[in-house]
């Protein structure tokens, strides 16, 4: 027989840090470059492993990038409750400003599956006033 599930079975929580890249950034060629550190944390009572994510990255300018792709820095962490994994990654755009904002897919220890959104966050360059 099954136990049945809440939803707090299936809790995970996100937060990212991102920033500007300036020594890999060529503002002179509109390259911008930013790093943003990902923690993943399952606050939930299941296991469950980071199966593949999706991410869409806009400039400025409303041009958008669409990201999908198994895991997350070539891995697929097992979290278990209570647990955390943080990754480091990076992101180019043609302009100083823009958006990311994404979700992960995730396959609980019974099977469950499920998606966790991402929050839009930004990225910007420091603009230096002359």
């Amino acid at each position: 027989m099954r136990t049945p599930h809440t939803k707090t079975s299936y809790l995970i929580n996100i937060s990212v840090q991102a920033r500007f890249v300036p020594d890999q950034s060529r503002p002179d060629e509109h390259e911008y470059v930013f790093a943003y550190t990902v923690r993943i944390q399952n606050d939930g009572a299941m296991a469950a492993q980071l199966i593949s994510r999706q991410w869409r990255i806009e400039d400025e300018t409303g041009n958008v990038v669409e990201v999908r792709g198994l895991g997350v820095v070539g891995k697929q962490p097992l979290l278990q409750p209570g647990e955390t994994f943080e990754y480091t990654s990076g992101s180019h755009l043609k302009t100083a400003t823009g958006t990311m904002k994404g979700s992960y897919f995730f396959v609980a220890e019974d099977g469950h599956r499920f998606d966790t959104e991402v929050p839009s966050f930004m990225l910007a360059a420091q603009r230096t006033l002359h």
